[in-house]
């Protein structure tokens, strides 16, 4: 069996002397989709930084797809993150271009440079995530969930192994919001693992994966249980 992508073993974070997370114990393999859950302010989004390196970890022992966060310098980080996937609920796509502009960007940023490749990658993308087409217009001419298709179009550019996803449909309505994880869950078939903050449980249910919640600073795996959790305590 592979290595796994993700491998945290006892790891401890803190910010401004404050332990945000404490004991954390994870592991994630390939193709693997999995949900975090737990209140605002439980630890989740941090968890997240943790891995992309944003958010130091002060002690334990941290790997993400073979790099040694608690040893990775700060001058590769950059080449980490070119190798995951990031999906925001709010976008965070560039307003002054075109929907083509914008992943075009990503592209030359992470070293590509044939014109004809960053072509041939864009129309693969938009035509994967079911927006062929559209990649002359710019993202106020498109809706929310329109808008988020193109986020995880940009996430997928480079084939990450893995897709951080932190809360994708948190602004979008019921509809709109299950389209995009069950997109999420076919790209996951396709190889990629991915790591997604959810406060909607209803998405549990139809469309299963293994669950984390977050309290009292430590990760609990309750894939077994979250069909009996109520919405307030998460």
């Amino acid at each position: 069996m592979s290595e796994p992508i993700i491998r945290y073993q006892d790891v401890c974070v803190s910010l401004q002397g404050l332990e945000i997370l404490e004991g954390i114990n994870f592991e994630l393999n390939q193709g693997e989709f999995v949900y975090l859950i737990g209140k605002v302010g439980s630890g989740k989004t941090s968890f997240l930084k943790t891995i992309y390196g944003e958010l130091e970890i002060q002690s334990g022992e941290a790997e993400v797809m073979g790099c040694n966060l608690r040893t990775i310098k700060q001058k590769h980080i950059p080449d980490l993150r070119r190798r995951l996937g990031i999906v925001f609920q709010d976008f965070q796509l560039l307003t002054d271009r075109t929907i083509h502009a914008n992943l075009e960007f990503v592209l030359r940023a992470t070293g590509w440079k044939n014109k004809v490749d960053i072509h041939t990658r864009i129309e693969e993308v938009l035509e994967q995530v079911g927006m062929s087409g559209k990649g002359y217009k710019m993202p106020n001419e498109l809706s929310g969930g329109e808008q988020q298709r193109i986020v995880i179009a940009r996430a997928i550019l480079n084939k990450p192994e893995l897709i951080l996803a932190d809360e994708p449909t948190g602004n979008l309505d019921v509809e709109t919001g299950h389209s995009i994880v069950k997109l999420l869950k076919e790209i996951c078939a396709q190889g990629s693992a991915i790591l997604m903050i959810t406060h909607n449980l209803n998405l549990l249910t139809e469309y299963p994966g293994k669950v984390y919640r977050f309290a009292n600073h430590h990760i609990e795996e309750v894939t077994n249980e979250y069909g009996h959790l109520e919405l307030e305590n998460i």
